[in-house]
Parts: C-alpha cells; sequence; structure tokens
C-alpha cells in the first residue's frame, strides 16, 4: 500500500527567509565575537604601552607616535560620540512634542546612562593627561 504524498517542506520564500536569517544571525554572532576578541586586543595594548613607557628607552613597538596617536584620536572621538549621542538623547526627551509619549527611566537605565556620561568623560580626561605628561616622562621638552 501507497502511503500518502504529504509535502510538508517550506515554500520557496520560507526556505529564503531561513537562510537569509540564518545568514544574518551568523553575521550578527561573529561581530559580538570580534567585538569581544577585540576589547582583548585593546588591554594588550594598553599594557605594551604601559611596559614600553616603564621600560625608560626610545619609544618603540606599539608606544610609537605612529601607534598611540591614532588610538589616543579613535578614544577621543568615541567618547566625544558617546556624549553627545547622551546630550540629544536628553534633549530628545525634554521636547515638549514627546511628553505625551515619555516613560520616566528606571532606575537600571539611569545607571547606565551615568555610568556611560563618567567612562566618556574619564576617557577624555585620561587622553588629556596623556597629551600632557607624555612629552614629561620622555623627555621631549
Amino acid at each position: 500500500m501507497k502511503s500518502p504524498d504529504f509535502d510538508n517542506s517550506p515554500s520557496k520564500p520560507t526556505r529564503l527567509l531561513l537562510a537569509w536569517g540564518s545568514l544574518a544571525l551568523a553575521i550578527a554572532e561573529s561581530l559580538c565575537v570580534a567585538a569581544v576578541g577585540l576589547s582583548g586586543m585593546r588591554v594588550v595594548l594598553g599594557l605594551t604601552s604601559l611596559l614600553a613607557a616603564g621600560a625608560g628607552g626610545p619609544a618603540r613597538g606599539l608606544h610609537r607616535e605612529a601607534v598611540r596617536i591614532p588610538l589616543l584620536t579613535v578614544g577621543a572621538i568615541g567618547a566625544m560620540v558617546s556624549l553627545l549621542l547622551l546630550w540629544n538623547e536628553e534633549r530628545l526627551r525634554r521636547n515638549p512634542a514627546a511628553a505625551w509619549r515619555m516613560r520616566p527611566l528606571t532606575p537600571k537605565q539611569r545607571r547606565q546612562r551615568w555610568l556611560q556620561a563618567g567612562l566618556a568623560i574619564l576617557t577624555l580626561l585620561l587622553v588629556a593627561a596623556e597629551l600632557i605628561t607624555h612629552p614629561w616622562f620622555h623627555r621631549e621638552l
């Protein structure tokens, strides 16, 4: 006896959606892995710069101006963009046109914003301190 032939396979648009959705999720996962890996690289770069600065000799390796200045620039720009986005979000929240749909921030959201602003300001202070004190420690006055 022949069993009934039920076509339970998804249609072509559904298969395409599943395939592209899987690809999108794989890309998102790879971005997450890249972010975690880059944060580790940031620690390595910082430690090698610290070790090179403590060596007392001429700047070599990752402590060279060609590496140090671009990294300081990227850090400062990132901190300023972060502060700009926080300011713009607060400006939009205080807009009278948004009053009807605005919900108060949860304590967790408030803490996150304070932490983000504090870390951005700390980053800018550290960049300024590095730019001011670097010539002192390397006798480039």
